[in-house]
């Protein structure tokens, strides 16, 4: 989902948002130091496999996922990291490591660290490595309907 098209999407639903551009980062962190947003504000989004099944996990950018106590959460059998190769062409137009925390659009379940709803505001990668936009940490909810679990 290209930079456009998350835009149409979101002013299709009345979101307010703004999209911060800044020079190219590959690390969650460096992206928010780029862009000038804290670290906890800054979502990133790894990608898992849950018992077969591809899904988005969304936390903080200063964090790390624990992939065990996800395993707990969830009540899987099984938990690991998915490779590039398993994810990237369901995100067509986006960047490696720069998909938006919006894996409803692309069908598939999206889990969020309750420390996200901490802040008021979300930043994440827009399906690029050099913008990002910023939103209603409420708005999101809205929009992704996210499983809100500890990992």
């Amino acid at each position: 989902m290209p930079v456009r098209k998350l835009i149409e999407f979101l002013r299709e639903n009345s979101i307010k948002f703004v999209v911060i551009s800044h020079s190219p980062a590959y690390t969650a962190l460096e992206i928010a130091e780029s862009a000038h947003v804290p670290g906890q504000v800054l979502a990133k989004t790894v990608m898992v496999d849950i018992d077969g099944q591809l899904a988005m996990t969304v936390l903080p950018a200063s964090r790390m996922i624990n992939l065990e106590l996800l395993k707990e959460s969830v009540g899987a059998k099984n938990v690991i990291l998915s490779c590039e190769q398993e994810f990237a062409r369901r995100f067509p137009g986006c960047e490696l490591g720069a998909m938006p925390p919006f894996g409803n659009l692309f069908g598939m379940e999206v889990y969020v660290s309750p420390d996200l709803a901490e802040d008021d505001e979300i930043a994440f990668n827009a399906g690029s490595l050099s913008e990002l936009i910023l939103l209603s940490y409420k708005d999101y909810v809205r929009l992704v309907n996210p499983k809100v679990v500890k990992f």
